[in-house]
């Protein structure tokens, strides 16, 4: 079991023999131990962002993303309803649940027309969700989260890629970055802000459902434009489509490649959200912006690279 990023908390809790952590193993594809965690620990507020969560990926085991980003949240609120203590419930809804519905700013009303099994796993559990609040009376939330990244985001996912690769090339221990669509539309915002906003949600007087966006929306290339000049890369393009090249003006060379193995068989082109019901009823706003998102990862990640090449060489 993966426990990297939560590892030095767990470490600290344990050696000062507090208990603010205690760690349980479950499946959300097993009903069984999830019915026996919430038994055990009597939660207040759950907060379920438990998926398979790489569109990409979800193409390539639909399946297995639907049990678990679907028929998981099911799980869960059935374990719920029939519980003594009455447990907030928030689920974790995805942007990508709109795919191409439209090419306007997206609300809490805008129409779903998933593009990928992710989104359409995504909104059977934001549906399933509502029902359950519905028929049972449950507190159960639905945020509809626009892109949060941060330099925890998993090295496949394209935002912690560009700076990541970035940082690598910067330090000559990578050639080039290959991406795919670079016109493909994104509403970016930091994931400590968002985290803020699901627990405004369950903080607030009733149980509802609401967009959390940054209202702007830039491109795979701005931010891998704006992430190289950090890096003092001055990209110029060069070529269209596949054949499409970022040139390093600086010195010539060519540092990034789109090639046709990271373009997805449906993809959504234009994601915007609307955020003026969280913002009026929970009072919430975005304080991290494009430009300061990009710059945090990339200073994180270029810090990260320099650390490992240290050890690595260290260790030879």
């Amino acid at each position: 079991m993966n426990r990297e990023r939560i590892e030095s908390l767990y470490y600290k809790t344990y050696n000062y023999n507090t208990e603010n952590i205690e760690i349980f193993y479950g499946d959300m594809g097993d009903s069984s131990s999830l019915n026996r965690i919430i038994r055990k620990c009597k939660p207040d507020e759950i907060y379920n962002l438990a998926a398979q969560s790489h569109v990409g990926v979800s193409f390539k085991i639909p399946e297995y993303t639907c049990d678990v980003v679907g028929l998981g949240v099911v799980r869960i609120l059935d374990a719920l309803k029939d519980f003594t203590i009455k447990t907030k419930f928030y689920q974790a809804s995805s942007s990508e649940m709109f795919g191409n519905s439209s090419n306007q700013i997206q609300n809490e009303v805008t129409p779903f027309l998933p593009s990928s099994p992710y989104g359409c796993a995504k909104a059977f559990a934001y549906y399933m969700t509502r029902v359950y609040r519905e028929a049972y009376n449950m507190f159960a939330c639905n945020g509809i989260l626009f892109n949060h990244e941060s330099p925890r985001r998993g090295e496949n996912f394209v935002t912690r890629k560009i700076t990541l690769s970035l940082a690598r090339i910067k330090l000559g221990l990578q050639e080039k970055l290959f991406l795919g669509n670079l016109d493909a539309k994104r509403d970016w915002g930091y994931a400590k802000d968002y985290v803020e906003a699901m627990w405004l949600i369950l903080q607030n007087d009733k149980a509802d459902d609401f967009v959390i966006a940054t209202n702007e929306t830039h491109t795979v290339r701005e931010f891998a434009e704006k992430a190289a000049k950090l890096l003092d890369f001055d990209i110029e393009w060069q070529g269209e489509g596949i054949n499409e090249k970022g040139i390093d003006s600086n010195t010539g060379k060519i540092i990034i490649e789109v090639i046709p193995k990271f373009y997805r068989p449906l993809d959504v082109n234009f994601l915007l959200g609307d955020s003026s019901k969280a913002k009026k009823e929970l009072n919430w706003h975005p304080k991290v912006n494009f430009n300061e998102l990009i710059e945090i990862m990339v200073n994180a990640d270029l810090e990260n690279v320099k650390k490992i090449n240290y050890m690595k060489s260290f260790n030879e």
